[in-house]
């Protein structure tokens, strides 16, 4: 089992130790504590899934071809994980300024069509990459 949660303004460190304590009091072995044999493994999103869009500029921009293909180039959006004010404003605002989403940012619109685009390995986001090998790491141990 996964748990996948959105940071929001936690604290990342304190919000994992809630998680693995929640688990352990339900009676799981977590990833955190048991590396060989465990049922459930926390993951949390350091900041909203948007941030992971952000990661992979190439997938935004086939999904939404207007979007500048240099947008990684800005400052703003060189680390996914640290976008101030919220990753999913400024997807809007990125999207709305390209003519997209006009209506505001239909979240789970763009998440069908960003995310067959998406190459994982080459995702910049440090969070995504912890989700994607922690998903890696569990197809190899489903083969063994």
């Amino acid at each position: 089992m996964i748990i996948l949660v959105d940071r929001d303004n936690e604290d990342c460190k304190k919000l994992k130790l809630q998680l693995e304590k929640i688990a352990r009091d339900a009676g799981f072995a977590t990833k955190s504590k048991s590396k060989k044999k465990y049922q459930l493994i926390n993951r949390i999103m350091i900041e909203e899934l948007e941030a992971w869009f952000f990661g992979d500029i190439p997938a935004l921009t086939k999904a939404y071809p207007k979007v500048s293909k240099n947008l990684s180039q800005n400052a703003k959006y060189r680390d996914p994980d640290d976008i101030k004010c919220g990753t999913w404003e400024a997807l809007q605002e990125v999207l709305q300024r390209t003519g997209y989403h006009q209506g505001g940012l239909e979240k789970l619109k763009v998440a069908k069509d960003i995310s067959p685009q998406m190459n994982p390995p080459k995702n910049t986001s440090k969070s995504f990459q912890v989700f994607h090998l922690c998903l890696l790491e569990i197809m190899e141990y489903e083969k063994n």
